[in-house]
């Protein structure tokens, strides 16, 4: 197991391929990439449309298991996880922020941020403590009792990021969370994850905009065709 500090090693993929097959056709999505999520990172998975960064994410999110390769968390192998482990390690390592928000449009903010934690098992008083401590943290306490379709695409968001932090996970897995959003709405958003970034947070991000990965990510792994084409780091 890799010790906790500085240069753990978080999300390890190593020569991962994940196929499909298309009636007599094999399609590689993704063809062998080798990913290295670092403690504390800020890493950005960059790549146009069919480039295999959807699948990329759903691999290092564990959303996934490859054809070929491996994956690790906390340097536990769990490629051939079942599902159900699987779900459990999941939702303690690492939270989710999806592009279109996938908040349950029946269930308030407040009890949509609740859920996940409901899933690893803690009291009902913990869970309204966490989800409105949450919703203070991302200015929206006066929104608790609001379903998804009473408040704006900003306000989803947020809620979206509330619900990610809910079993304080090591890392957010952010699928283009400006993709729904004005452009002003979307600076707050990436300006939100900086700042869990600074306190420790591990961010992934996955998205088309290079301006976007270039601006905000320490590294950032360019997908062409399944594969890595390059990989860039800012200069400190």
């Amino acid at each position: 197991m890799v010790k906790k500090g500085e240069d753990s090693i978080v999300i390890e993929l190593r020569n991962v391929e994940r196929h499909y097959h298309m009636g007599d056709n094999i399609v590689r999505a993704v063809d062998g990439i080798s990913i290295k999520v670092k403690q504390g990172e800020f890493i950005a998975i960059m790549g146009p449309s069919g480039s295999g960064k959807s699948t990329a994410m759903n691999l290092v999110g564990s959303l996934d298991s490859p054809t070929h390769g491996h994956i690790f968390l906390d340097g536990e192998d769990v490629s051939r996880l079942e599902e159900s482990d699987l779900a459990q390690v999941r939702g303690r390592k690492i939270g989710f922020i999806f592009q279109s928000f996938n908040l349950i449009p029946n269930l308030t903010a407040k009890e949509n941020i609740m859920l996940p934690m409901m899933f690893q098992g803690l009291e009902i008083e913990e869970r309204e403590k966490v989800a409105e401590d949450l919703l203070k943290l991302v200015n929206l306490e006066d929104r608790m009792n609001h379903y998804p379709g009473e408040l704006s695409g900003g306000q989803r968001q947020r809620v979206a990021i509330a619900r990610a932090l809910s079993n304080n996970p090591d890392v957010i897995l952010a699928d283009e969370p400006t993709g729904n959003l004005d452009t002003k709405t979307g600076e707050i958003v990436l300006e939100f994850l900086d700042k869990l970034n600074k306190e420790g947070k591990t961010i992934i991000m996955v998205t088309h905009d290079p301006n976007l990965a270039q601006k905000h990510a320490q590294i950032v792994y360019w997908l062409k065709d399944g594969k890595v084409e390059k990989i860039t780091r800012k200069k400190k």
